[in-house]
């Protein structure tokens, strides 16, 4: 599946099934399955050179679990800061459910700032993708699955989930090695 998103795809270090299930453990949900084929196919590196998908494993710069409350507590500082103390912050969702946002569970980041996360609502297989913009505010439909996502984005309708005026995005995939993650986490004091 993967090979036909990706014309170009250079997997890097891939998680194992056990690291998948530890961190379905640790979020409290099922992930889902077209999420898991991307770990297993693609693993560590950018999408179109643009989007990094947090995969489980023992380096925290790309782990599922550190990440997703990384990029939560992030958020959430941001928006407290946004918000002037008499109104709460507000977002611009699209199809108008700002509940969307309590049931995120954020799990990759773009190059220029803005959240992936799944809308954590039900039991799986799969769960929605939402895009939250750089602005902290418009939350964009991203695709039923990460399949769809990444099919949406490298495509014709990828101003609908990247924003107006957004080009595709180049349908590649760099991996990033495992000696390159542990480099990096060895380079940290």
């Amino acid at each position: 599946m993967w090979a036909q998103i990706f014309t170009s795809l250079s997997p890097g270090f891939t998680p194992g099934e056990l690291d998948l299930d530890r961190a379905a453990a640790e979020l409290g949900f099922a992930l889902p399955a077209s999420y898991r084929s991307f770990c297993r196919s693609c693993g560590v590196g950018l999408a179109g050179e643009q989007v990094r998908i947090a995969v489980p494993g023992p380096y925290e710069a790309s782990d599922l679990f550190t990440q997703a409350g990384i990029i939560a507590h992030s958020v959430g500082s941001a928006i407290a800061m946004l918000e002037d103390g008499k109104e709460p912050h507000r977002f611009d969702v699209e199809g108008g459910d700002p509940g969307v946002v309590e049931r995120a569970c954020f799990f990759g980041r773009g190059e220029d700032g803005g959240f992936l996360f799944w809308d954590v609502t039900g039991s799986g297989p799969e769960y929605e993708i939402w895009l939250l913009a750089t602005d902290l505010t418009t939350i964009r439909f991203g695709g039923e699955s990460l399949d769809d996502f990444f099919t949406r984005v490298t495509g014709p309708s990828a101003a609908l989930v990247l924003g107006p005026g957004a080009e595709p995005l180049p349908a590649r995939f760099e991996g990033v090695a495992e000696a390159t993650l542990a480099r990096t986490t060895q380079a940290e004091p």
